[in-house]
């Protein structure tokens, strides 16, 4: 997870979500004449043809790795930069690969999205301006191409990091420092509807990702984002403050995604949602109740298991 630092430039997010206003992520392109979602589309059940868009990264990784466990019907495609490393240890994780650079192949990139039940966008680049415009390419590309794929766009919690970052990150903050025994009340978790609040490009560009999948929502398709919380390789522990509020284990990324498909297929997902992917930490403090409630998303993993100092036997939270 990448560490956002300094003030929000409102001036900056204005230019970066420019052309996604409310107007127009709330209008429905009827011209299209497209049937919008998935109820009444014939398909495979044996197969779920799953592409995702920058798949040899951390997060990609991981659902190359689960996807496949929770269910074997899975195939699994990444699409990535020429060379770029492959972030997945597991032996059995999905390896079809195709290289493009979703920034400029648009024609590799179209070709690639035929045919997909279940796209996965997490490619990113610097700056962001052209992570914006890689972004727009990308979200064209699908709405032209696959109408009736399920969405996943990646976020991040830091797409919100005004709305926490108080709380987490302050020099003699409790729960950064984990004295919860000076918690009291424990903070209400910071609810999914939380609009983006980021306090630097990284958070802008998620933001960005998250306009861009309430304006496919507004249009029929069933496209979320995924405020994602801290991913690595090893699921492990990391050198950063408040880690284990916002830790996420990959197969829990992984369930969440196969939630968001699994509810879609019953045309019962929440258009335009965003949802925080949080592994069921301890002293979590972000809304993962929601998500169960909506999706049936059930993380598995606690980031006790590693921080776990006896005073993880009692959860502070209130749910």
């Amino acid at each position: 997870m990448v560490d956002v630092r300094g003030s929000f430039d409102a001036p900056n997010c204005e230019r970066g979500l420019r052309g996604l206003g409310k107007a127009n992520i709330a209008a429905t392109d009827q011209k299209r004449g497209r049937i919008s979602g998935l109820r009444g589309r014939p398909r495979n059940i044996a197969l779920i043809d799953a592409l995702l868009i920058g798949g040899k990264g951390t997060i990609g990784a991981g659902l190359r790795t689960y996807l496949p466990r929770l269910d074997a019907n899975y195939k699994v495609t990444s699409a990535d930069l020429p060379g770029a490393p492959d972030q997945a240890t597991d032996s059995n994780a999905h390896r079809e690969f195709i290289e493009l650079d979703a920034s400029i192949d648009d024609a590799k990139l179209r070709d690639a999205l035929v045919g997909r039940d279940l796209v996965v966008y997490l490619a990113r680049k610097d700056p962001l301006s052209e992570m914006n415009a890689m972004t727009d390419r990308v979200f064209k590309a699908i709405r032209d191409v696959c109408p009736n794929a399920v969405v996943i766009g990646s976020s991040s919690v830091h797409a919100t990091g005004a709305a926490y970052y108080g709380y987490t990150r302050e020099d003699n903050s409790p729960i950064a420092h984990r004295r919860f025994d000076e918690v009291n009340p424990w903070p209400e978790p910071l609810s999914v509807m939380t609009e983006p609040c980021p306090t630097g490009d990284y958070g802008v560009e998620k933001a960005y990702v998250e306009a861009w999948c309430h304006r496919l929502g507004a249009e029929g398709q069933s496209a979320v984002a995924a405020r994602w919380g801290g991913i690595n390789p090893t699921n492990g522990k990391k050198d950063e403050i408040s880690y284990f509020t916002v830790w996420c284990h990959q197969e829990d990324s992984a369930r969440f995604v196969d939630a968001c498909y699994k509810t879609a297929l019953t045309g019962k997902l929440r258009p335009s949602a965003h949802y925080y992917v949080i592994s069921d930490n301890t002293y979590n403090v972000f809304d993962i109740e929601t998500t169960r409630r909506e999706i049936g998303y059930y993380p598995q993993h606690n980031a006790e298991s590693m921080y776990g100092d006896g005073k993880s036997e009692i959860s502070l939270r209130t749910d």
